[in-house]
């Protein structure tokens, strides 16, 4: 009996079986049509939500209808300074324009004929770094002049109808008034540019929630910038077939009942991530009691207890004490798995044992753990959690600490 695990629960590991993200992808898709590019692409979502998977995934498309890409994660490091983020645009241009000739500048060629080809050189991150240093300006004009010099070059030496950088974990990029430096102004600005000029550049960004404020308080014009796709989690029939389809591609007998597919479902939340993580753990268990030719049941508190200790517990011990009381207040309040306002957590701060949270300290430390990606506040003034089901496992906490 084959006893391959099909399951992949990994930050940005392809699934077996991409489900239920067609919507999305016809988005991006409508997108790459645009003779001039008046909309980027936006991913937002929680962690767990397949963000980078699709993204990936989009790659694909935009490469059938003659798009190339570049891209990568963005770490805090680039956001440290516009000339860091400019080394980040250079080094993934250069993996497109690398094999391209184009003029040495004031080289000249050996010989004393005037019809002497000029010498060349490739555009690579070396050529694309002395373009950005020796135009003169400010950090915005150098970074448009190497992008544009670099999809000069592409357009001629080839027949692509644009260029796409891909970025993500975009949220990590800030603007830092007190060090009068502005990378992600310096991103929004360069490509507006650009893109009012009819240069076919598109930024395609993925991240946390936290994302699309940040680059509205960077640049008030970022929301019509963008198509903004939040990512939800998967409806019920795209979550089962996620389980469904790896496992009937492989030949070990392996069949999961509606029982099962139903508390997969229900323990996942439809996310991706945790339909891959129970998907593996189910399937590891299945295949361990068949081949004692036991029945199959999905262990359901062997599997939440795994999850919570390989997914939540690392999260949840970097908040303090107080922090975590505050959350506890936020997991009792009514539909707080959705949204949540500061009064909401007042009332029930009121009804616990901790000390009771002022509206003024609950939106102070509600900024705090927006900055540690526990929650994020939307466009509404409500707050949600920024990590999917977290609620669930802070009263699991909760009941093992007191059971009944």
């Amino acid at each position: 009996m084959a006893t391959t695990n099909p399951f992949r629960p990994g930050a940005g590991h392809s699934p077996p079986f991409l489900a239920g993200r067609e919507a999305e992808a016809a988005e991006f898709a409508q997108l790459l049509e645009q003779n001039t590019i008046l909309k980027n692409f936006a991913l937002i979502g929680l962690r767990g939500s397949g963000k980078t998977v699709l993204l990936e995934s989009l790659r694909t498309i935009a490469a059938r209808r003659g798009w190339r890409w570049v891209g990568a994660d963005l770490s805090e490091s680039t956001s440290i300074s516009e000339d860091h983020l400019a080394i980040r645009l250079c080094t993934d241009l250069s993996l497109a324009t690398s094999t391209i000739m184009v003029p040495n500048g004031s080289s000249r060629p050996a010989g004393f004929t005037s019809s002497a080809v000029a010498a060349k050189r490739p555009l690579n991150f070396a050529k694309l770094a002395g373009i950005h240093e020796k135009t003169p300006g400010l950090s915005v004009d150098k970074t448009k002049a190497a992008l544009e010099a670099a999809w000069a070059a592409l357009a001629q030496a080839s027949n692509a109808k644009g260029l796409i950088f891909a970025y993500d974990e975009a949220q990590n990029l800030a603007d830092h008034a007190p060090k009068e430096q502005y990378p992600l102004s310096l991103l929004l600005d360069a490509f507006q540019s650009l893109q009012r000029k009819g240069l076919p550049l598109m930024l395609a960004l993925t991240g946390l929630p936290t994302l699309v404020p940040r680059m509205v308080d960077a640049r008030t014009y970022a929301e019509r910038m963008f198509r903004v796709v939040f990512l939800q989690s998967l409806q019920e029939v795209d979550s089962r077939q996620a389980i469904v389809k790896p496992i009937e591609r492989l030949e070990d007998g392996i069949q999961l009942s509606d029982q099962s597919l139903d508390a997969i479902v229900r323990m996942s939340g439809g996310y991706p991530y945790f339909l891959q993580f129970i998907g593996k753990e189910v399937y590891d268990a299945f295949i361990q009691r068949a081949d004692r030719g036991a029945g199959a049941e999905v262990p359901v508190r062997e599997i939440e207890q795994k999850l919570d200790t390989d997914f939540f517990a690392g999260r949840w011990a970097r908040a303090t004490d107080r922090q975590r009381e505050l959350m506890i207040a936020i997991a009792h309040v009514d539909a707080s798995g959705d949204e949540f306002s500061v009064a909401q957590i007042v009332e029930q701060s009121r009804r616990l044992p901790s000390k009771p949270f002022s509206p003024s300290h609950a939106t102070q430390m509600l900024a705090t753990l927006s900055d540690h990606g526990l929650v994020f506040r939307n466009r509404h003034g409500r707050y949600s959690f920024a990590i999917p089901l977290l609620r669930r496992y802070i009263l699991r906490q909760l009941e093992r600490a007191h059971p009944l």
